[in-house]
């Protein structure tokens, strides 16, 4: 049986595009999200709309235009899984976009929500993001913060997370559907899976505290699990080290979480 939280992904469009999800497909009201692959030269263009936009470079190189604005070159590793984070394009609603890969295998995900109050345009270079280690034995992740609720920005919030093998993310597990500041914000969520070895897969678990919605499911090279509410917590097969792409969005843009209370008592890390 197929989750409906699970968009798989597919053999790239015309516009390279591999997997994605619009806030209709969705049934929410804020997050939608495409990745492409696209390839040398290949050109993404988005009409300017009510969106703030960000554009991840996830793999490769790529000239990037938001309005008036141009960044060439972009880019920072050949795969996810070498090291430094990537470059982000934070584009402010009513400014169209152009994408142009510079580089054979570049990988660009699009992360869009409404517009917020705050509206601004600019690159975000990876040197100056915050690179944290997070839990210990086997909850240790590594975690970039690409555009973290500290950063300017309207409504969007980026996070890559880094897993090993056999270890346990998004842990203990937590929830943010309910608006009730400051102890919980509201904020629709989706993870953008990949694997060091590309046949790996993850477990991932959706659920609400009185089960109303309960899925589990095993996302693989380059899906997409979806977050609309609930506590979710994701755990890594031994031998496949994983990394999934948390994109946020909300009508505050602040990550204040629950725990499960079955589960608190594996809290080993302080939210920042």
């Amino acid at each position: 049986m197929s989750s409906s939280l699970v968009r798989r992904s597919g053999e790239p469009a015309g516009d390279g595009r591999i997997v994605g999800i619009t806030r209709a497909e969705g049934g929410w009201r804020y997050v939608s999200y495409a990745v492409h692959r696209l390839a040398d030269g290949q050109e993404i263009r988005r009409a300017a709309d009510d969106d703030e936009v960000g554009v991840v470079v996830l793999e490769g190189s790529a000239d990037v235009r938001a309005g008036h604005e141009r960044w060439s070159g972009l880019g920072s590793r050949a795969s996810v899984f070498d090291g430094p984070p990537p470059p982000v394009v934070l584009s402010e609603p009513g400014r169209d976009l152009e994408i142009r890969a510079t580089g054979p295998g570049t990988l660009v995900a699009i992360a869009s929500a409404p517009g917020g109050d705050v509206r601004v345009t600019r690159a975000i270079d990876p040197a100056t993001m915050r690179i944290e280690e997070r839990g210990s034995g086997q909850t240790a992740r590594r975690v970039h913060h690409l555009l973290p609720p500290a950063t300017e920005a309207g409504r969007l919030i980026l996070v890559e997370v880094f897993t090993p093998g056999g270890n346990w993310s998004s842990y203990p597990p937590h929830k943010h559907d309910t608006e009730d500041p400051p102890h919980e914000a509201y904020l629709e969520e989706l993870y953008h899976y990949k694997f060091a070895r590309p046949a790996g897969f993850a477990f991932a678990r959706v659920y609400t505290a009185d089960r109303s919605l309960d899925e589990a499911m095993t996302p693989g090279e380059d899906d997409l699990v979806l977050v609309p509410r609930g506590y979710h917590p994701v755990g890594m097969p031994a031998g496949y080290d994983g990394w999934y792409l948390n994109v946020m969005a909300g009508p505050a843009r602040v990550w204040n979480f629950t725990l499960d209370a079955d589960h608190a008592w594996l809290m080993d890390w302080t939210a920042s």
